[in-house]
This record gives C-alpha cells, structure tokens and sequence, in this order.
C-alpha cells in the first residue's frame, strides 16, 4: 500500500505537521493552492515572557486569486525573527545546536513563502530523520479543483490511501475516494505538553 498525504507548506510548521510527513509513504507540498492572509502560510507563533508573539515573514500585496507558489517575499524579516528566538530560547537546551543551521536557511535569498517553507520543512525533516520522498504540486501539471485535484494527484503517484488532517472528514467525500480506489483516512493528533522555556495559557 502506498500512503501518500497533502498539506499547504506552512512557516515553521508544528510537531503534528511532522508527525503527519513521517506517517505517509510520500509528502506532497500543496503549493500552488490560493494563499490567505492572516494564517499559517507566513508566519507562527512563539512563546516568550510575555505570552504567545507572532513571528510573521512580510509578503508583498497581490489579487486575492494569488496562489503561495506566486506570492512573494517583501522586506527585511530574519534579524528580527532571530533575535526575538535568541531572547525566549537562548538557553534552551537545543537552542545553539540548530540556530546556525535556521539562520543559514532563512538568509537564502528565496523569493516566495512557498520556496521558504519547503526548504525550511525539508531541512527540519533532515534534522529528525524523517526520510519520506517529497513532492511539490506545482510541478506536477494536474489540473481541477478540491476533491478533484486531490484525487487527480494520489492518482498520478499511484496512491493506495489518502492520509488527512481530523479536518478533513467536514469537507472530503469519501465516496469519491472509494470509487477512484484510494482509501481515505484520518490522522489524530494527541501529544503530551512538551517543556517550554515560558508556559502558555492552560499549561503549567
């Protein structure tokens, strides 16, 4: 059986995001979907003395129909990414193992968020060990929308199974999944808190 699963690049993704990649047999990057504002595609947050901060990578102004793949990078960000992590994880434990390696990556002139995020990805994935293949959509000239596009691309990779987000069951229908021979599943996150150099609300 050959697993595959399909999630937009995002900045600086969580734990799950990782978990999710180490779980398929193939990774797809969808990349070439619409991008929105305000959410996980440029930016995420850290937790700091002063409770949850948003690190955000700016992106120029496009049409709202721009895609990640077509949106660009604007602006000077990573000294102030840097330093804000030095200030809340500077004496964290792993804190000088990686810092080098994330300030190397992020200061390589990529010029979308989507070129960013699959690099920043694949470096961590690297980091971990996770050795599954990767893909990115956009190079992959398959058309159609939603579901459609979905199934048109576990089809050209020769997927057996589809491997979701729990989200996944409010929108996918998985009767277009059977008939196409791909078996649909979920994945669960449940993860125990991990220690953190400055505790969030509802942690101790």
């Amino acid at each position: 059986m050959k697993r595959v699963g399909i999630i937009q690049p995002n900045y600086i993704p969580w734990r799950g995001y990782f978990d999710f990649i180490d779980d398929v047999d193939l990774f797809i990057f969808l990349a070439d979907v619409q991008y929105t504002d305000r959410d996980w595609r440029n930016r995420n947050r850290i937790a700091t003395p002063r409770g949850l901060v948003w690190l955000t990578v700016p992106v120029e102004r496009g049409p709202r129909t721009r895609r990640i793949c077509e949106t660009r990078i604007a602006g000077s960000w990573q000294d102030d990414h840097l330093n804000r992590l030095r200030l809340s994880y500077g004496k964290t434990p792993h804190f000088r193992r990686y810092i080098e390696s994330f300030e190397e990556r992020i200061r390589e002139p990529h010029l979308t968020i989507a070129d960013l995020d699959i690099a920043l990805c694949v470096w961590i994935m690297s980091e971990l060990g996770i050795r599954t293949p990767t893909m990115i959509a956009s190079e992959m000239d398959v058309g159609g929308s939603k579901d459609e596009r979905l199934i048109a691309l576990l089809r050209k990779v020769g997927a057996d199974a589809y491997l979701s987000g729990p989200r996944g069951a409010d929108y996918l229908d998985p009767e277009r999944f059977r008939t196409n021979g791909i078996r649909l599943e979920y994945k669960s996150y449940d993860y125990e808190p991990y220690p953190r150099p400055h505790p969030i609300d509802g942690e101790a």
